[in-house]
This record gives structure tokens, C-alpha cells and sequence, in this order.
């Protein structure tokens, strides 16, 4: 038996695993306009990172902000009194965004003004934030999630995380699987899991504060339980045949997962805090991938029963079972936005897989990406963009889309093939 390599708890950074990388591919049309400062600093040595240039790509990466180019700027203002808004009108800013930092005990104190450039006033008055200096990064996407509340009217989701699997293969030698967390921009990618064997499926409680995933590390699959603060692990199952595609409940109190220990892949439900488990669906069919409703009271499945793989959602109470997806000849991995209002799914359209969105209420079906072979798809939780998994230059990336398929952006690797990916719930 291949053994488990390493577990590190993730408060360990280590400098050795590659960063994702942010490639802009598409934009809205006619993006906000916004002048991101440099932040004013009095300190005899350079920040450790570069407040302000981290708010400004995490607002271009959305997709809805259009940032000016520091080498364009006429002015570098850093409090409310040095603003002059003719020179921002001359550069066409809407927006313009002016902080400052200052060092007392060891923590840096950051306060920041957002400017409505063209009413000439305040939109955000004297926004202040402190931290350690390893929080700086938090700092700025918190500053990012403001902005962008403030004036897209959506909760801002830079401060969020991601999982996902890195996966290597090296001639002569055993394959190699790692379970990562990151930043939502790809930054201070962290270590949780290295194994030999497969890691698969990995999913988020509702207040961010553990995962689950399947590992193979016992000779079949099994799905484990991790306290992301401590690092403690609990293996949940040990059935004979499939343990997997593991989801928590809105409330965190159950998992839906896919077993087929009496004898056909079925979904079933454990109670976490009883540790009952609960058979849900009965079908001679293959049920797979579970996925809950918004309101936690069904689980939406995929499954064959009506002949190729398609979405079904089967309301708990009851017990009754609705086919959702029609449109297409292959519909699977369905995920349901946290308003309950969209469906998104790998969605196979002549022969090439996609990342769909269909309205819940209409039934419409909107093709989100143009590429051949994408999949896992997880929906950020302000409802804004997904992610999933797709392969560009011949490696296995991450890959962003706006549910409105206006904005998109590639998070490539250095090094392995990347999959698996699973967008964090917000953390307060």
C-alpha cells in the first residue's frame, strides 16, 4: 500500500509551491473607470506588498473595473485634501480610490477614501482597516471588497479562498497529488494534503471553517473530514466500493455523498452530529455528484435513469424526484447559486463539453465557455463568477467565468496539472 506523504496544517506557508497566476482573457463591455492610487507611506523601507496594486488587479480581475495606469496618473493624492478632480476628469476616472499607512506596535493602520469623481464627493469617507504585516494582503482585499460593494451594489468575494488539487506525474516515479488553498486571486497557495494516491472532490462547510474530500491513502476511496485551524482529520467512511463527491448542507449539519455500499451508486445523507446515514434515492440507475438546494431542503444528483446523464433535484421531505436539464445530450455536476435562482453544470453540446448556467424559474440555458473540455464547476458566493477546471497549453488550469459570460480570466499553474477546484463560502 502507498502511504500518505505529508499533512501540514494550513497555517503553513511554504514558498517552494508554485503561485496560480491571473491571466485576463475577456472584460465587460465599457468598465468602470477607476484610479487606484499608490498608497501614501512615510516609512523608511518599502511596504512588504503593494497595497494599492492589489486592490486595483483584484477590481480589474472582476472583469467590471477598467484601473489607470500609474505611469497615466497626473497626480499621486494620499488624504482627501491633495484630491483635485480635474486631473482625473482629464483621464476619464469615474472613481478614484486614495489611502495612506502608518506603523504603530508592530501593525500597520490603512485608511482609504473612494472619490465619486464626476458628482465630485465621497462615496466612502475614512474606511479604516488594521493588521499584521502578514495580513497586508487581507487588508487589500478587504479594501477591494468595499469598493466594489459600494459601487456595484454586489458583496465583494477578494477576500474569499479556493481549494483544489494539484496533481503531478513524473516518469519512474509514483504520481503525486496535492489538496492546496489559496487566495480567490491564486496568492499564498498553502500545503493542506500530500499523498500517492488520488484526492478528489474536495467541498467547504458553510462557515469556512472545515472541508471534506475523498483520498484514496486507505487503498479505496473514503471520505475524510479536515479542521482547516488545527488540522484535524476524521475518515467518515469505509464502505466496500464508491465514497465520494462529498457536499455539506446549507447549515453544516449533514453531507450528501454517493455510496454504493448496498450494491448501486446511490445518494445518501449523514447526519454529522449523529452520524446516522440516509439513503435518499432508490433507482437501479447510477446517481452521482450531489449537490444541495439553497434552502438545504432537496439535493440536486446526476444521473442516467432517463437514459444519459442529466440533472435531477429530489426534495428530502418527500422524497419526490423532477428532472431539471433538457437541453443538451449530457448535463452533469450541477450546482445551484446560493439565491437558488441558477443551475450551473458541465453542459455537452455536439460532442464538446462546456460550463452552462440555466435560470431555474425560465429554464433558459446560457453556454458560459467556449473551451472542449471543461468541468467542476463552483460558484463564488456573492453569485458573480464560477470557476472550474479546463486544460490550455496542454496542462490541466483553473479558469474563471462571470455568470454572464462577460468576463473571464485563466489561473494557470507553474507546475502539475490543476483540478478540482471549490470557491470558500464568505468568512464572516
Amino acid at each position: 500500500m502507498r502511504k500518505l506523504l505529508a499533512l501540514l496544517f494550513c497555517c503553513f506557508v511554504s514558498p517552494a509551491f508554485a503561485q496560480l497566476t491571473i491571466e485576463i482573457t475577456q472584460g465587460v463591455d465599457n468598465p468602470t473607470r477607476i484610479a487606484v492610487v499608490p498608497m501614501g507611506w512615510g516609512g523608511t523601507a518599502p511596504l512588504p506588498e503593494d497595497v494599492a496594486e492589489i486592490v486595483s488587479a483584484d477590481l480589474q480581475r472582476s472583469g467590471q473595473f477598467d484601473p489607470v495606469a500609474r505611469t497615466s496618473m497626473l497626480s499621486f493624492p494620499t488624504k482627501p485634501e491633495d484630491v483635485f478632480y480635474r486631473d482625473w476628469r482629464a483621464m476619464g476616472a469615474e472613481y478614484l480610490l486614495v489611502s495612506s499607512a502608518e506603523q504603530r506596535g508592530g501593525r500597520y493602520f490603512v485608511t482609504y477614501d473612494v472619490f465619486d469623481v464626476l458628482a465630485q464627493r465621497k462615496v466612502i469617507s475614512s474606511g479604516k482597516v488594521d493588521g499584521s504585516p502578514e495580513q497586508l494582503r487581507d487588508i487589500a482585499h478587504h479594501i477591494s471588497d468595499k469598493v466594489y460593494e459600494k459601487i456595484t451594489g454586489i458583496r465583494g468575494a477578494f477576500s474569499t479562498q479556493v481549494l483544489y488539487v494539484e496533481a503531478f506525474q513524473q516518469e519512474g516515479q509514483d504520481d503525486n497529488f496535492r489538496l492546496m488553498l489559496a487566495d480567490a486571486d491564486g496568492a499564498r497557495s498553502r500545503l493542506l494534503l500530500e499523498s500517492t494516491e488520488p484526492l478528489l472532490s474536495p467541498t467547504w462547510s458553510p462557515d469556512g471553517r472545515e472541508i471534506a474530500y475523498v483520498s484514496f491513502e486507505t487503498t479505496r476511496p473514503a471520505i475524510f473530514k479536515q479542521n482547516l485551524a488545527t488540522g484535524q482529520r476524521e475518515q467518515l467512511t469505509n464502505f466496500t466500493g464508491l465514497n465520494g463527491a462529498p457536499a455539506f448542507s446549507p447549515d453544516g449539519n449533514k453531507l450528501a455523498m454517493v455510496l454504493s455500499k448496498d450494491g448501486n451508486p446511490e445518494i445518501y445523507t449523514l447526519d454529522l452530529r449523529t452520524r446516522q446515514f440516509t439513503r435518499v434515492t432508490n433507482h437501479y440507475a447510477i446517481d452521482t455528484e450531489p449537490s444541495w438546494t439553497a434552502e438545504g431542503d432537496g439535493v440536486v444528483f446526476t444521473s442516467n435513469r432517463g437514459g444519459k446523464p442529466q440533472i435531477y433535484k429530489v426534495t428530502l421531505a418527500s422524497g419526490r424526484v423532477e428532472r431539471l436539464t433538457f437541453d443538451g445530450e449530457y448535463n452533469a455536476r450541477g450546482r445551484v447559486s446560493k439565491d437558488g435562482k441558477t443551475l450551473v453544470m458541465v453542459h455537452q453540446r455536439n460532442g464538446v463539453f462546456h460550463i452552462a448556467a440555466q435560470d431555474l424559474t425560465t429554464g433558459t440555458l446560457r453556454i458560459l465557455t467556449e473551451t472542449n473540455l471543461d468541468e467542476s464547476p463552483t460558484i463564488a458566493p456573492n453569485g458573480a463568477m464560477l470557476l472550474y477546471a479546463t486544460r490550455f497549453g496542454g496542462k490541466g488550469i483553473l479558469a474563471a467565468v462571470s455568470l454572464d459570460a462577460g468576463t473571464k480570466y485563466r489561473l494557470p499553474s507553474k507546475q502539475g496539472d490543476v483540478r478540482e477546484p471549490a470557491w470558500s463560502p464568505f468568512f464572516n
